[in-house]
């Protein structure tokens, strides 16, 4: 390989000034000598096969159990059996065929989550034993390239507009009235916007929330002075910019962590957990930062003034909203995302009239909402191709509770520790029962997650 093609091939095409950090797998030059169908290629060509599939479903966000199965039925397809070490931006796989083995190890720059890519690779892996695996390699690489080149379903403006969506609904659910609502839906439709842009540039994850959440926080602020102009607003609206900062709770990496931790695939559940905490907590931080500049405090909303019939109706619409828009987010069709909202309705207006009517404690009604979405998801996937995680992670998501964990961090950033403690005890309370009770959805719908081999 002369030094023109390996710096190309290592370089970033946008910005050429630049090279990879993590270089291009030249997926292509596997196959240059290989003839043969793919059930029969060498052994190095079926790994880069199955490889490929496991790297790119993990890039899509989803867990360790879904990205081994895709493997495992692509590796029977092509006669090898495989072992798989999977973490969450990165995977180690040894493929086995007679007395030959072919070890590859896998990595990603970056993750995110990708539903419709997901629906996608999916699609591929049901279809491969039937349409790929008696054609040539090269077949099976040029559709993963076409998946793996799939543009995003929405821009950067209506990534905004899904997050606006979907925070305006939740902080409605939190207790939040017309005021709260406008400034959300202004608030964290220019902090998506601007995450959004900002990783369009390929910044990190670390800093696109803090940037982004920064230009919630300020848009919040600057949507109530402009209201506040024409209309007289009490101190108490402020506590509705909780809510702006809403849109970048990592659902699908803490969902995914717990589940897999659940199966035993401690590696990869430990590092997602990892990771959904560190952007929590640097969500949380910038908040809390920008609350002392400008003096905003966690107060309680004002009565709503609702009956209970119209409170219900509009739970009901504000959870669809709500889960609607972070499923846009995460870049679900729209029939995907109305699916998803739907079931978020049902399922989180469940939650809330057990806690009022019932006086279910908040966690235990986490759970039983979130069985509700497991057990709806589980039924759904068995007569559509919607994944079964890109239906319940957007339908729980709006149950996570972010109101609780700001006030946890703001109170220990003002040293009132018992305070901070107590809001944070309810909030891990209430997001572990939230897994658990997909992972009970989970082991009554599906035979082999129940199973240990």
């Amino acid at each position: 390989m002369n030094s023109t093609t390996s710096e190309s091939a290592i370089r970033d095409t946008k910005h050429p000034e630049r090279l990879h950090q993590h270089m291009a797998v030249r997926w292509d030059r596997m196959l240059e000598q290989e003839e043969n169908p793919a059930r029969s290629a060498s052994i190095s060509v079926r790994a880069s096969i199955v490889g490929r599939v496991g790297i790119q479903l993990l890039s899509s966000g989803t867990g360790a159990w879904r990205v081994r199965s895709a493997m495992n039925k692509i590796a029977r397809a092509l006669e090898m059996t495989i072992s798989a070490d999977i973490g969450f931006t990165a995977l180690t796989l040894t493929c086995f065929d007679g007395t030959e083995s072919f070890t590859e190890s896998l990595s990603l720059a970056a993750t995110g989550v990708n539903t419709h890519k997901m629906t996608l690779i999916e699609k591929f892996v049901s279809d491969f034993a039937t349409k790929y695996a008696d054609k040539k390699p090269s077949v099976a690489h040029k559709e993963l390239d076409r998946i793996q080149k799939q543009p995003g379903n929405y821009n950067a403006l209506m990534a905004g507009f899904a997050a606006a969506l979907a925070c305006a609904g939740f902080i409605f659910l939190l207790g939040g009235g017309p005021v709260e609502i406008f400034g959300c839906f202004i608030g964290a439709g220019a902090g998506n916007f601007t995450r959004k842009k900002l990783g369009g540039r390929r910044w990190n994850a670390i800093a696109t929330t803090c940037l982004g959440v920064a230009a919630a926080c300020l848009s919040y602020v600057l949507a109530l002075f402009i209201l506040g102009l024409f209309v007289h607003l009490s101190p108490a609206h402020e506590a509705g910019y909780i809510g702006a900062m809403l849109f970048v709770i990592p659902g699908f990496p803490f969902i995914t962590s717990i589940l897999d931790i659940s199966k035993n695939d401690m590696r990869s559940g430990l590092e997602r957990l990892a990771f959904a905490l560190m952007i929590i907590f640097s969500a949380t931080l910038i908040g809390w930062l920008l609350a002392m500049v400008f003096g905003l405090h966690p107060r309680n909303f004002l009565p709503q003034g609702l009956d209970l019939g119209a409170l219900i109706a509009c739970r009901l619409l504000a959870s669809f909203c709500g889960v609607f828009g972070f499923s846009l987010m995460f870049n679900s069709k729209i029939k995907m995302a109305a699916t998803a909202g739907l079931i978020g309705a049902v399922a989180n207006t469940t939650r809330l009239e057990l806690v009022d009517l019932s006086q279910m404690p908040p966690a235990a009604a986490a759970f039983i909402g979130a069985l509700i979405a497991g057990l709806a998801a589980s039924f759904i996937n068995r007569y559509t191709l919607f994944p079964r995680i890109s239906l319940t992670v957007p339908s729980i998501v709006i149950m996570v509770p972010g109101l609780y964990i700001y006030r946890g961090v703001y109170n220990l950033g003002l040293n009132n520790i018992g305070v901070g403690a107590t809001w944070l005890t309810r909030a891990a309370l209430i997001m572990i029962f939230l897994p658990f009770g997909l992972y009970v959805a989970r082991f009554v719908m599906d035979k082999d997650w129940r199973m240990v081999d």
